[in-house]
């Protein structure tokens, strides 16, 4: 068994650690968020970890009714004009804790006296040093280069600190039934697995979704991206009929991620045209009637609550991204050209 593989499918254990050893610790970093002066977050992150800010994106949008946005953090390295930070708490989201552009952007936001909280799998990280509080991420040793248990208990950390910040009890008790959940995904996205040998030679594909599924479109096209080497883009139902829907040529792969949820209906509206174009669909959905549109269905566990999605909707996204790889006879524990821990400044 490749790491890919065991630390793919060892996702509920190091989701469960998360909420056993942080589940009570989160409180006191998300009362940094409940101060008077606090007028939007702004998150800096890269690569896996700025999928998981698109789920901060919405989640912590909600809990604080204010806005979430992405840090650039060129103006802070290479050109060294920092914009002022009045009102910002400033998230770092890295899974090593080692990018020094990510640490940049918390460092300066220390220097001008606001609020700094990082989410990272190394507690003694360069990131967690700029800091006034640390989430440690507490997914263990991740020996693959493609993330996964890591950006899954990503997810789980912005979905712990929601339910700290608004000391939501319904949804504390939601998330944590999500280690289950997991368990469950993974068994069915490798129970159901239909072979994928018609995509293997394929040039790319395009990955849909909207709402708090947003970030699984990144995160599949970017696993897919990293494992297999071809051109994977994610897009919004409304962005793809903005124009890019044009590049679509019969036979193109297209995976439409639409679980139960407000976001739903937008996924079942962009199937005709993307049917018209003669797209072979990759159905990423616990609804029946969606799948059955599929030519190539990859269903979801039922019962998840579609703010906590994201965590299982991502399944089939990794096990479709490492078997792909393993079709191309790639080696999916060290992808060429790439490495574990990226510094860019």
């Amino acid at each position: 068994m490749s790491w890919l593989d065991a630390e793919l499918r060892d996702q509920p254990q190091a989701l469960a650690r998360l909420l056993g050893r942080q589940g009570e610790r989160v409180r006191e970093v998300a009362a940094a968020f409940r101060r008077d002066d606090i007028r939007y977050v702004l998150v800096a992150s890269r690569g896996s970890s700025s999928n998981a800010a698109r789920y901060a994106q919405y989640l912590l949008g909600r809990a604080n009714r204010v806005p979430v946005m992405f840090a650039t953090p060129s103006l802070y390295t290479i050109y060294e004009q920092p914009p002022r930070l009045d009102g910002a708490i400033v998230v770092g989201i890295s899974q090593s804790g080692a990018s020094p552009d990510v640490g940049a952007v918390l460092a300066e936001a220390r220097k001008q006296g606001r609020p700094t909280v990082a989410l990272t799998n190394d507690p003694r990280s360069p990131l967690a040093e700029h800091a006034d509080a640390v989430l440690p991420l507490e997914a263990g040793d991740e020996r693959a280069v493609a993330a996964t248990k890591t950006y899954v208990n990503s997810l789980g950390a912005i979905a712990l600190l929601f339910s700290a910040i608004g000391d939501d009890t319904v949804a504390r008790a939601e998330l944590e039934r999500m280690p289950e959940a997991l368990a469950a995904q993974i068994a069915l996205s490798f129970s159901t697995a239909a072979p994928l040998d018609e995509y293997a030679d394929g040039a790319g594909a395009t990955v849909v979704a909207r709402g708090i599924n947003y970030c699984t479109a990144y995160e599949t096209a970017l696993k897919i991206r990293e494992l297999s080497g071809l051109v994977v883009e994610a897009y919004s139902p409304a962005d793809l009929l903005h124009g890019p829907i044009a590049a679509i040529r019969p036979g193109w792969p297209v995976i439409a991620i639409g679980p139960t949820g407000p976001a739903q209906q937008s996924i079942a509206d962009v199937l005709p045209p993307l049917e018209e174009r003669g797209a072979r669909l990759l159905v990423v959905s616990d609804v029946p009637e969606l799948l059955a549109r599929a030519h190539t269905p990859l269903p979801l566990v039922s019962g998840v609550p579609e703010w906590l999605s994201p965590l299982t909707a991502v399944i089939p996204g990794q096990v479709t991204a490492m078997r792909l790889a393993e079709l191309r006879g790639l080696d999916v524990d060290s992808p060429p050209g790439l490495e574990k821990i990226t510094l860019t400044r």
